[in-house]
Parts: structure tokens; sequence; C-alpha cells
């Protein structure tokens, strides 16, 4: 039984997971969007995240810590068919994305879905990025129209002044004791609060 047991298995052993993660990680930091299923994405994510914002905090042993999770590979670039380093997975996350994501909460990824399938097993296939520097926070939601126009109507009947009922025509006089004691409100009207 894997009762609580967090995580996905993605069918491997648990030094494979580590080294996919890894693997997968340095790619999306070096690349900045990777093509991925949604089981590898969604297990990626969190860890990428967490990375980024050790680089946010970027004093030395966050540096230490973001090599002991992730590795620190070289970053290779093809320039007239010789093979040049540009530098390593933890300089890259350090120098630019850390600094990037310094007044953002968190969130430094999406993961979009695609309409196409892999084609062997015809897995699920979503792109797997890191936002740029100019997206926004957050989409802010508007508010269903129903429940915009009873706030509205509450709102003007809370600002309306009560109605004063004009006074009914005279009545025989009765008997003091046979007559009801008049309520300070009419019927039908709501109290008026004393503010």
């Amino acid at each position: 039984m894997r009762h609580r047991v967090a995580g996905r298995q993605l069918s491997r052993n648990s030094a494979h997971r580590r080294a996919l993660r890894r693997n997968m990680a340095q790619s999306l930091i070096e690349h900045e969007t990777i093509l991925t299923t949604v089981q590898k994405a969604k297990e990626i994510k969190p860890f990428v995240e967490k990375l980024i914002t050790l680089a946010k905090k970027g004093k030395l042993q966050h540096r230490r810590r973001a090599i002991a999770l992730l590795g620190n590979r070289r970053i290779i670039a093809l320039e007239e068919g010789e093979p040049v380093q540009k530098g390593t997975i933890v300089g890259k996350l350090f120098s630019e994305l850390g600094p990037r994501y310094l007044d953002r909460p968190g969130g430094y990824s999406r993961i979009v879905r695609l309409a196409q399938r892999r084609l062997g097993d015809n897995g699920e296939l979503v792109l797997l990025q890191l936002l740029g520097k100019d997206e926004p926070l957050k989409k802010t939601r508007r508010t269903s129209s129903k429940k915009r126009a009873r706030r509205k109507a509450k709102a003007t009947a809370a600002a309306r002044p009560a109605k004063v009922e004009a006074p009914a025509p005279e009545q025989p006089a009765q008997p003091a004791a046979a007559q009801p004691e008049a309520p300070e409100h009419a019927v039908g009207e709501p109290e008026q609060e004393s503010t």
C-alpha cells in the first residue's frame, strides 16, 4: 500500500526520478521552455519554483543548496560549428532568473496544454515555460453580473431615506382601552437603526 505517499511514481525508481527531475529542470532553466507530458510537468514545476526562490535570495549558502539539488551543468552553444561554453545552469539561475522575479511572490512558470499528442503512446503534451519579466502578476476576475446587481440593489436600498407615510383619515373615536398601542414604526417597514 502507498497510502499518503506524495509525488508521482512515473514508472521509475527513486534514483531515476531524481535524475529525470534534475535533467528536466536544467533544460527548463537553460531553454526557458520545454515540451513534455502533463504528469512530468506537474512534477517538475514545484521543484523549479523552489530553485528560483533560492536564486532570489542569492547568498552563497543558497547557491550551494541549488548546486546540491540541481547539479551545475555547463551551457554549451555551437558557434560556427564549434562548441562554446556560455556559462553554467546555476550561474544563469542566480544571475538572470533570480533578479527577473524579485518582485514576484511566486508562480514563475506555467503549463500550457497542447492539442497535439505524442506519436508513440498518444500521451498528452504540454509546454512548461518560465514567465517573462513583463507578465502580469494575476488576472483580475470580475464578479458575476447577478452578484453585482444584488450588491448594487443592497447599496441603493441602504442609501435611500425611509418613506414617510401620509396620515390616515380620522376615524370615529373609540374608547382608550379598545385601541391597540401603535408601534413606533409602520407595519411592513423595517425599523431604522440609529447611528
